[in-house]
């Protein structure tokens, strides 16, 4: 399979399925040296992992991450780090009646048209639980970062109609409130448009929007590996984004140019900008500002209703989806998008140490 592997110097591949043994990922590329537990790792895995609230699916793994390889003595070695997450409370014979049908809003019918073969429990490798390993390895690269002084923090903005209030921003509310809302006002209100979907046996989409701070202008690269282009990418492959937009995103195609333009100014030796329609990238390229993403998510495909499909023989039916799922994808999904938003950040500041001889020439000089 094609498609398991992410990034240039910062590599990460994943593994595993969401019903097999375990889950995993190999990351490669990350210095040594870097101060390394599986504490660090677990936190992050901690605020995705299901059967956190009542608001997640009912599915109870602890998500325990395991290091495999890659670190001596709480440090990183410079050699591959292998970590895995073992399944531990899977329970197939939930997807037993669907072997042969193909679930409505999943990718059943797609990998059938590419493979002639799926994983029909629990979907597989497009199942929500693959990003285990993107959050293990996501983990590491918000450390590495972090000491580059460079921030990445996630949330939820928005749960069907219900938005967050941003004048009422608080950082603490993103990890304390069941929504991972930064606005306890509008997670009340949440919660409750929830509670009725739940009770109608339907699901709900919400907007995730992710901050990076920190980063320095000159960072990402024209053309076809732009930073936003590279973000765009990163966030569309977690299942479930339908959408992405950068800065003001699609808001822009309703202005004049004058309007969005973000002028720019000079603050002792720096060059700011006086706002930031832009979202913190000019040309594919960080200008400095705060780097804004926003991800659009689904609604949960797989509800308790029953719906209209066909299945391998290519007969109608109507179906009626088992085992335990969530209402709603975005809660868990916020540290997912500040993981893929690490990742690419990370790798791309990487890339950008060989861009001018000036910096090359220094680094190199300085070691002799």
């Amino acid at each position: 399979m094609a498609g398991s592997t992410f990034g240039t110097i910062f590599k990460i591949t994943t593994w595993g399925e969401s019903h097999g043994k375990a889950l995993g990922v190999v990351v490669d590329g990350c210095p040594a040296g870097l101060p390394l537990t599986e504490e660090d790792i677990q936190r992050y895995l901690d605020r995705r992992k299901p059967g956190a609230s009542d608001i997640a699916t009912p599915r109870r793994e602890d998500d325990l991450v395991e290091i495999l390889s890659g670190t001596f003595e709480g440090h990183t070695t410079g050699t591959p780090i292998s970590l895995m997450v073992r399944n531990t409370s899977q329970i197939s014979r939930d997807y037993g009646e669907i072997a042969s049908c193909y679930r409505p809003g999943h990718a059943d019918y797609c990998y059938d048209a590419k493979y002639g073969f799926r994983d029909y429990r629990g979907g597989g490798r497009s199942s929500g639980r693959e990003t285990v390993g993107r959050v293990a390895a996501g983990a590491i690269a918000c450390k590495i970062l972090g000491q580059m002084g460079v921030s990445v923090r996630a949330y939820t903005r928005s749960i069907g109609p219900i938005e967050a209030d941003m004048s009422h921003f608080d950082e603490n509310a993103v990890l304390s409130t069941k929504t991972a809302m930064p606005d306890f006002s509008a997670d009340e209100k949440a919660l409750a448009y929830l509670a009725q979907a739940k009770a109608d046996s339907d699901s709900v989409g919400g907007c995730m929007e992710c901050l990076v701070t920190g980063v320095p202008a000159g960072v990402g690269d024209p053309v076809f590996e732009k930073l936003d282009a590279n973000l765009a990418k990163a966030v569309m492959s977690i299942g479930a984004v339908k959408a992405v937009e950068i800065g003001d995103g699609a808001a822009v195609s309703e202005k004049y140019g004058s309007a969005n333009n973000d002028a720019f100014y000079r603050e002792g030796k720096s060059v700011r900008k006086k706002t930031n329609h832009a979202g913190g990238i000019l040309g594919g390229i960080s200008d400095g500002d705060t780097i804004l993403i926003r991800a659009h998510v689904k609604p949960t495909p797989s509800i308790f209703r029953p719906q209209q499909t066909v299945n391998r023989s290519g007969e109608d039916t109507e179906i009626r989806i088992k085992g335990r799922h969530d209402p709603v994808i975005v809660p868990r999904a916020v540290v997912v998008l500040e993981c893929m938003t690490a990742l690419t950040v990370l790798d791309a500041m990487l890339l950008g140490m060989s861009a001018r001889m000036d910096r090359l020439t220094e680094f190199y000089r300085r070691r002799q």
